[in-house]
C-alpha cells in the first residue's frame, strides 16, 4: 500500500526554507530570531504565509473569546510551529495536533532550531 504526501511541494518548500535558516544561522538563537529569519525567507521564496493569525476556537459550535496564533500558516493550509529548544518534546507534537484539530487543517510541520549538530523537524497530520 503507498501512501501519498499530502501537500509535498508546498511543505518541500517550507522544509528548505527551515534548512536555509539553520544553514546562515545555527542554533543558540531565541525562538523569535528564527521567527523573523523564516518570515524574511519565505518572502524571498515567494511563499505565501500568515504571521501569527489569531484563528478562532470553538466549544460545540460556539466561538470563544480566547483564540491562539500558530507561528506561521503556509499556503492557506499549513501550520509551522518554531521551538528553539534542546529536543522536541511530547508537548510540542501536542500543541501542533491541538492547531490542526481546532481548525481542520490537515498538515503541520514543526521545527525545532535549537537542536544540535541538525535541524530537527516533523510532519504532523491531523
Amino acid at each position: 500500500m503507498t501512501h501519498k504526501i499530502i501537500f509535498k511541494e508546498e511543505s518541500y518548500k517550507i522544509v528548505g526554507a527551515f534548512f536555509e535558516i539553520y544553514k546562515e544561522k545555527g542554533n543558540g538563537f531565541l525562538e523569535a530570531v528564527y521567527q523573523q529569519c523564516l518570515k524574511l525567507e519565505f518572502q524571498n521564496q515567494g511563499i505565501p504565509f500568515l504571521e501569527k493569525p489569531a484563528l478562532d476556537l470553538f466549544y460545540k459550535g460556539v466561538k470563544l473569546e480566547k483564540s491562539y496564533e500558530p507561528d506561521f500558516v503556509c499556503y492557506g493550509k499549513i501550520i509551522v510551529e518554531l521551538k528553539a529548544v534542546k529536543n522536541l518534546a511530547n508537548e510540542h507534537r501536542a500543541q501542533v495536533i491541538n492547531y490542526l484539530k481546532a481548525t481542520n487543517m490537515r498538515l503541520g510541520l514543526l521545527a525545532n532550531f535549537g537542536h544540535y549538530p541538525k535541524l530537527e523537524y516533523e510532519r504532523l497530520l491531523n
